[in-house]
């Protein structure tokens, strides 16, 4: 196990005039589970590789355990990497390329086949051994890239995106194996997705990038319920936080037909930045679905999707370019065409500075009081 340490890494490549890493300070602690997320081209599989040593760092420098390994070769790092095809060497059994790394390595013959068998056991994948990898299925490849990186007993497991290849239920399903291993040998694991809701899974932190640069570093539930900016808000949550920008006319903002007044923390925060115009954003469990003749701001049913216990209502206010999500319940949601009210509570609200994204106000909105026990409980 070690602690990982970015500070101040930058690096671009030739044919970009946009730096694909820039200036990222990044501490990884001893034995943790760390998730970097963000959308394609964020920079996120550029930190990893500079990490294991396959891509040349600009400026800063990278520590491993207290030693700066900037420009040690990727051999000498003492770190294992899971990449996203599994590399397997397809004219070998399982048990050879498990073992592979530890013949190079020069260990004997009997405590490689011991360590090997080790991982298989841990893996559940002993049956495996004397097959090929063109016998074996998506999942059972990637656990055997896992044995691979398992026998080196590193200081640091490097995945970058072990899961993508895999189809949907497989990779649920893999996943908490993945997070049920590092919880057993405690490895510092750094681990790299683009999908937040597998970042909010795994990951005792998560850090989202976006063009390069660290947007915000924080365990899942605080990047879910604080967000530091409205790309974070927007990245973080399924389906992602409705975000809407509108003008601030006397602490009031205007949604469709209907205007709404700021609460006074949020108010305050626009004034000292001296904004006329905010981004407003509200997640869609927090918005309350009522009929034609209720109380809310009128829409109308664009689009649903059934998801079983719920449903998202895709909705379009009057004057507003952009759909508004809602989630209801998913027995018996108003179809598509269907005229409803939104009610939105002005406590449950976030805001965001129009000019930077930053968010306003540093207190996340209540939880409602079921979530609220739910979280004391465990």
């Amino acid at each position: 196990m070690a602690e990982v340490t970015y500070n101040e890494v930058s690096c671009s490549y030739p044919d970009s005039d946009q730096r694909a890493v820039d200036d990222l300070d990044l501490e990884i602690g001893e034995g943790e589970f760390m998730v970097l997320v963000g959308p394609s081209g964020s920079g996120k599989t550029t930190a990893l590789r500079l990490l294991a040593g396959l891509e040349e760092l600009d400026t800063g420098r990278i520590e491993l355990d207290g030693r700066d390994v900037s420009g040690v070769p990727s051999k000498e790092r003492d770190v294992a990497m899971v990449f996203q095809n599994y590399a397997l060497y397809p004219s070998k059994t399982v048990a050879e390329n498990i073992g592979f790394a530890l013949k190079m390595h020069g260990v004997d013959k009997q405590e490689r086949e011991q360590r090997v068998r080790e991982a298989a056991e841990m893996l559940e994948i002993e049956e495996l051994l004397d097959r090929k990898p063109r016998q074996l299925s998506g999942g059972q490849r990637q656990r055997v890239a896992m044995g691979r990186a398992i026998v080196r007993r590193p200081q640091a497991f490097l995945m970058d995106e072990p899961l993508s290849n895999l189809d949907a239920k497989l990779r649920v399903q893999t996943r908490v194996q993945i997070a049920e291993l590092q919880r057993r040998l405690k490895t510092t694991t750094v681990y790299v997705t683009h999908d937040q809701g597998e970042a909010m899974t795994l990951g005792h932190r998560v850090a989202v990038l976006n063009h390069g640069r660290l947007q915000q570093c924080a365990p899942p539930r605080e990047l879910y319920e604080q967000p530091v900016n409205a790309f974070v808000a927007g990245f973080i949550g399924s389906p992602q936080m409705n975000l809407i920008r509108t003008p601030l006319d006397e602490g009031c903002i205007r949604l469709g037909e209907q205007s709404l007044a700021l609460p006074h923390s949020l108010l305050e925060a626009a004034g000292r930045k001296q904004r006329a115009e905010i981004i407003m954003g509200i997640r869609p469990e927090h918005v309350t679905v009522n009929g034609e003749n209720d109380d809310g701001i009128p829409a109308e049913v664009v689009l649903v999707e059934s998801m079983g216990a719920d449903a998202y209502l895709h909705a379009s206010l009057g004057g507003l370019d952009t759909r508004f999500v809602a989630r209801t319940e998913g027995r018996d949601p108003p179809p598509a065409g269907a005229r409803v009210r939104l009610r939105i509570d002005p406590e449950r609200m976030y805001a965001f500075d129009a000019e930077t994204d930053e968010r306003l106000g540093g207190e996340p909105p209540p939880q409602p009081a079921e979530a609220r026990a739910a979280d004391a409980a465990g």
